[in-house]
């Protein structure tokens, strides 16, 4: 199959909604009325969702041995650790964790994946109904207080983190499933669009309709913390329908001579999202922080299009770097230490 650009599209989109997420966080912007803050809020949990999706889509397309998936893990779980130190909204090592699930199902039948993430996604339902989901957090600080213990890492990795296993490995098995179709075709593409624009509507009208449930109505919610089954559905389909779209479209993108450049841009971009990831966090979070401006003192359409323009120096950065290296340089990194290849 030829490389998909619209998924390195789509995969450099998920990574400007995470740093318009994150940049806010750290920022402690509040949300506002503007555009930019409407944009932000709508994203909150969706952009990562359609990250890890898509994270299962290379999965099934590239088909890792398991000793090498398994050496990828550990690699992004060791950068992921690291990341906490600075930024306790890592997603890295969670991801190495995914990856962990990913090999116990890759020989698994398309059916095995989708029964893989309902069991993922219910398990974390269930354990939300019978356990305290606030152990270990300070709301306050957004701190995690235990998280460098042994209990308190497996509660946060498992059950309550930003990010944790149960249910959110159930995003990349879908992203697997997903990765086994016929991706290139604009049948599939289009059923994709349809398919997970339904759904996503339907799952929120059914929130809409359950919240108000006093013993389940903050389980029926379809925000992201905690990621109760309507936020799964939601978050997922929603980016079902984003990457079908985004496939469809890229092509005729690529076709216009004006468009190009910038679509090259961020298709290349999308291919190195590990180090900008990072990047984001070290050079984009660090600069703010140099400035003094992490105080509060932003306003929210500010730190828009502060993220904005970071994302467009990553695009940049990703275009000017593609005329000299294949690989980003974590992406590289990654492939000599995992692969003992440059």
């Amino acid at each position: 199959m030829n490389r998909l650009h619209g998924a390195d599209l789509a995969r450099f989109l998920a990574f400007v909604g995470m740093v318009l997420v994150n940049f806010r966080l750290v920022a402690e912007v509040s949300s506002g009325s503007d555009i930019g803050s409407l944009i932000t809020d709508n994203l909150e949990g969706r952009a990562a969702a359609l990250f890890v999706i898509l994270a299962g889509v290379g999965a099934s397309l590239g088909k890792p041995a398991w000793h090498l998936a398994l050496r990828r893990a550990l690699f992004l779980f060791v950068i992921g650790m690291l990341n906490m130190l600075i930024f306790d909204a890592d997603i890295l090592h969670f991801y190495a964790l995914y990856f962990i699930v990913a090999v116990a199902f890759m020989r698994k039948s398309s059916n095995w994946l989708l029964l893989g993430a309902a069991g993922f996604t219910l398990t974390g339902f269930v354990a939300q109904l019978v356990l305290n989901f606030d152990t270990g957090w300070n709301w306050h600080t957004l701190g995690y207080v235990d998280f460098w213990t042994i209990e308190g890492f497996l509660r946060h990795s498992l059950f309550n983190g930003w990010h944790p296993v149960f249910p959110w490995a159930a995003f990349l098995l879908w992203g697997m499933w997903l990765g086994r179709l016929k991706l290139g075709r604009w049948t599939v593409q289009i059923g994709m669009v349809l398919g997970g624009a339904l759904l996503a509507i339907a799952t929120h009208k059914a929130s809409a309709a359950l919240i108000s449930d006093p013993k389940i109505g903050a389980l029926m919610s379809t925000d992201p913390v905690p990621a109760g089954p309507l936020y799964m559905l939601a978050s997922g389909a929603t980016a079902v329908a984003v990457l079908g779209a985004l496939l469809l479209i890229t092509p005729l993108l690529l076709a216009l001579p004006l468009i190009r450049r910038l679509c090259d841009a961020m298709i290349v971009a999308g291919r190195q999202t590990l180090t900008h990831y990072v990047a984001h966090i070290l050079i984009g979070m660090g600069t703010l922080e140099a400035l003094g401006r992490l105080d509060g003192s932003l306003q929210p359409i500010q730190i828009f299009w502060i993220s904005i323009a970071y994302c467009a120096f990553a695009a940049l950065f990703s275009w000017l770097w593609s005329h000299k290296f294949k690989r980003g340089p974590l992406e590289a990194t990654m492939r000599l230490i995992t692969e003992g290849k440059t």
